[in-house]
């Protein structure tokens, strides 16, 4: 199946009241468990990428990998470049085939962050890929972006913003934060913010830094040797609720990341005389199907392919 750009996915998702998973990977494993993940829901996907993973495997590696496999799902899949800082990275995701991208200037002040996702969005639009941008800052580390403040997105900015930069999708602080951190009571997203700024904006929203893994997969990564801190995400009805009001797009990769980590040192544990990479990253595949699984009935969008 060609690929489609997040555009496609994520404008029947806002109207139609469902949000899209957009996965983060780096390796073929992760690649293969969040497809297979999205073919077993019949669900649209976004397979995404950050900087540092490129760094990790390169950009064209990883785009002929994701590309390559993803073409032969029978559901759509959008190829996205996550959290990408550098606008040089970006324009190069644009002329390489990447079906969609981010540009996050958030770190600047409003006029400067029009300033650079417009020129953005000018390039990727004349190649038909959609643009997502970021307006607010939250707290927590994302791939080589750190904030140790968290700074909610103000609904009359993202008016100003959107109808200024023309993006296909905005990215919105409303209470969530990247990484595993460890918080005080249960996190809880500011609702009222979030239905302004939907009623403000057009396009998508998306809520970056919505990780909730599950207590007992940390509780079994730990019993095998890690040292996770238990952390207090959002919870699944918080997330419902964001569906609900505007949220669109929802990025996972803490999630898949511990579920690896938790399957591989089960399979070791288990399997003390296994040595065959294959079968080893194969309980970490399966068990990150799994995980992608859930997240796509959370999100409502199994069946929507």
């Amino acid at each position: 199946m060609p690929l489609v750009t997040s555009r496609q996915i994520l404008q029947p998702a806002r109207k139609h009241g469902y949000a899209v998973g957009a996965f983060n990977t780096s390796n073929l494993e992760t690649t293969k468990a969040i497809l297979a993940a999205a073919v077993a829901q019949r669900a649209p996907v976004i397979i995404q990428t950050t900087e540092s993973a490129i760094s990790y495997a390169g950009m064209d590696v990883l785009l002929a990998m994701i590309t390559t496999m993803a073409k032969q799902a029978r559901v759509p899949v959008a190829v996205h470049l996550d959290h990408g800082k550098h606008p040089t990275v970006v324009r190069e995701g644009i002329q390489k085939g990447y079906t969609s991208v981010m540009i996050d200037a958030s770190h600047l002040p409003l006029q400067q962050n029009i300033t650079v996702v417009r020129g953005i969005v000018r390039s990727a639009h004349q190649k038909g890929i959609s643009v997502e941008a970021e307006l607010g800052r939250i707290m927590g580390t994302e791939d080589i972006i750190t904030s140790r403040e968290q700074l909610f997105t103000d609904p009359k900015e993202a008016k100003q913003f959107v109808r200024e930069t023309r993006c296909d999708a905005l990215a919105v602080a409303v209470g969530t934060a990247h990484g595993l951190i460890k918080s005080r009571g249960e996190p809880r997203l500011d609702f009222a913010r979030l239905r302004e700024i939907a009623a403000a904006v057009p396009v998508p929203l998306v809520l970056h830094g919505a990780s909730h893994v599950d207590p007992q997969i940390i509780a079994l990564a730990n019993r095998y040797g890690a040292k996770l801190r238990h952390t207090q995400g959002i919870p699944d009805s918080q997330i419902r609720k964001a569906v609900k009001l505007g949220v669109a797009k929802v990025n996972i990769d803490s999630d898949l990341r511990i579920v690896f980590d938790a399957a591989v040192r089960k399979f070791l544990k288990t399997h003390p005389r296994a040595y065959d990479p294959r079968d080893i990253l194969g309980a970490a595949t399966r068990a990150m199907q799994h995980a992608v699984e859930r997240k796509i009935r959370l999100l409502g969008s199994a069946g929507k392919a």
